[in-house]
């Protein structure tokens, strides 16, 4: 392998920067879209159905990236890199065009494929970049603009919402409305996903200058697809039935009982997951090899990986929700606390590659578990007298708590497995986090589309039964009275504070499952130890300037 001249290392570093930016930036954009996307594309009775916008492309971006590992070594990341690169392009083209709710998600599904390559192979590409003390810096880089992307994605989605406005500038332009054209363009969410696409042609374009006549090593070897189909049926299956929890049957009759679906998709879940580990036992180079788990340090390390992805989706999804539905926040508002949150994730998960020099990872750990877990139940204490910027604290505190917890778990990982699996141990812990977020998305789904048909029921079980939840002194005014509508309002916004509690508090409860096996990430001395130390497991291999690799993006 050729090195490449320093600047035109740094030069790839930044396109690489931008590609786990970018898509990290889809994983959560679409969260603070998706009220848009519904009323434009559907109707919020087809919300259960929506929600696959978004746990549709966290489910292909999981099992992706493990495939993306292997086949970095098998192709080289170069040209892998450039493909995936790509690919997202084509499905955020593909997602803005979309005319239905079915192929804005097979959309996704393109999009999502793309993403799911650029993180793993710009993590191994950065590795092969920068040696010595410039590699965990050049890795610290890319693991923080991956979170900097998952958690501007509501800022961005905010600000495009509420800033951009296409049907005014074709009536400028004497466009008319109803043509191909302003169907494309319009309504605003679809620049959600073209925004894309002009940044991704860039990027295309310097990481093909800039890496010219540079590649990776390359190895024989083979991709397990079969073990990859099985684990899709695992999180199609789990996700499913979560996402199903609560439906009511079609008052028709027709279609399958929404109890007896969730059952059979469970159970399908549990059956490919238990093939899944069989397989891992069997074959050589697994889809998820089971024999890491021998090691109590890299399965704590995967268990808090899991754990505090489930209380990152909350934080993330349940902060839009309550600054959008409850305090009624327009734009300015959502960037203020969701950029508190974007920001602090960013620099908590830069934070954390420093202090793991100096600091024990259990440590670090709990000291990010601690402020995660108080944030969390600050956020369920809120009421609907909450000001933004009290909640823009709350998710600021938050954001940094889970970015220190982001390098611990992940060197705990790659230093308890040989230097030949840094590869599938670190794309392991990454899978465990974002399966852990898909779980809470989909439990939020599963929750809000409950609640949803629980207060629609209350208002309109019958045509009176609006007023027992109104002042006395409206009750002599019909349904569709303004001072009516904004009194239901307020009182919908009473009982959305009080369902967030609960999820909250949830959050902070699963957050702090994961207190206990942080205490087992410890495996070895300081980075920072006296010359000729060695690490306790004899697996984490130093380099040849006595460092030992780190991966940031668990």
């Amino acid at each position: 392998m050729d090195q490449l001249p320093r600047r035109d290392a740094l030069v790839l570093l930044a396109v690489l920067g931008v590609g786990v930016f970018l898509a990290g930036l889809e994983l959560m954009i679409t969260a603070v879209a998706l009220p848009a996307i519904v009323i434009d594309l559907a109707d919020w009775t087809r919300l259960r159905e929506a929600s696959w916008i978004i746990n549709g492309y966290l489910l292909v971006y999981v099992v992706t990236m493990p495939l993306a590992g292997r086949l970095a070594d098998l192709w080289g990341n170069r040209r892998l890199f450039l493909a995936a690169l790509t690919l997202f392009t084509v499905g955020s083209f593909l997602a803005g065009m979309a005319p239905s709710l079915e192929l804005l998600i097979g959309a996704r599904l393109v999009q999502a494929a793309g993403g799911g390559i650029l993180v793993p192979v710009a993590t191994s590409a950065a590795s092969h970049l920068f040696t010595g003390v410039s590699r965990p810096r050049a890795l610290g880089v890319v693991g923080a603009l991956t979170f900097l992307g998952m958690a501007a994605g509501p800022v961005l989605g905010a600000a495009i919402l509420g800033a951009f406005h296409p049907e005014a500038a074709l009536s400028r332009l004497g466009i008319p409305a109803g043509g191909p054209l302003a169907g494309a363009v319009t309504p605003a969410w679809r620049w959600v996903f073209y925004i894309n696409v002009p940044i991704g042609v860039l990027a295309l374009a310097f990481s093909w200058a800039a890496s010219a006549g540079w590649e990776t090593p390359r190895r024989a070897g083979r991709v397990d697809i079969v073990g990859a189909a099985i684990f899709t049926l695992f999180l199609v299956g789990t996700l499913g039935s979560l996402t199903m929890l609560g439906a009511r049957p079609d008052p028709s009759g027709g279609g399958l009982d929404p109890g007896v679906v969730a059952i059979v998709l469970a159970a399908t879940g549990v059956l490919a997951l238990v093939a899944t580990i069989v397989r891992g036992l069997r074959v050589r180079d697994p889809f998820l090899d089971p024999h890491l788990f021998r090691s109590a340090s890299f399965s704590s390390a995967t268990l808090v990986s899991g754990l505090t992805g489930y209380g990152f989706a909350t934080a993330i999804v349940g902060g839009a929700v309550y600054v959008d539905r409850v305090l009624y926040g327009g734009p300015d508002e959502q960037r203020l606390a969701l950029g508190a949150l974007a920001a602090a994730t960013a620099l908590g998960a830069l934070a954390s590659g420093f202090l793991v020099r100096v600091l024990r990872l259990r440590i670090v750990t709990l000291v990010g578990l601690g402020a995660s877990i108080v944030a969390l139940l600050a956020m369920a204490g809120w009421t609907p007298d909450v000001s933004v910027e009290q909640a823009a604290i709350a998710l600021g505190v938050f954001g940094a708590g889970f970015g220190l917890t982001v390098t611990p778990r992940s060197t705990a990982a790659v230093e308890s497995v040989a230097r030949e699996a840094y590869g599938i141990a670190s794309s392991t812990v990454t899978v465990a986090r974002m399966v852990g977020m898909a779980v809470g998305l989909a439990i939020l789904t599963a929750y809000g589309s409950t609640t949803i048909d629980r207060l629609y029921d209350q208002v309109y079980a019958t045509p009176d039964a609006y007023l027992e939840f109104i002042p006395e002194s409206l009750r002599d005014r019909p349904l569709r009275d303004g001072l009516v509508v904004d009194a239901l309002e307020a009182w919908a916004a009473s009982e959305a504070a009080r369902i967030m509690v609960g999820v909250f508090l949830v959050a902070a409860v699963v957050t702090a499952v994961a207190v206990p096996p942080s205490l087992l990430l410890d495996r070895r001395g300081r980075m920072l130890a006296p010359p000729g130390t060695q690490p306790a497991s004899g697996s984490g291999a130093p380099d040849a300037d006595g460092r030992t690799d780190i991966a940031l993006i668990g």
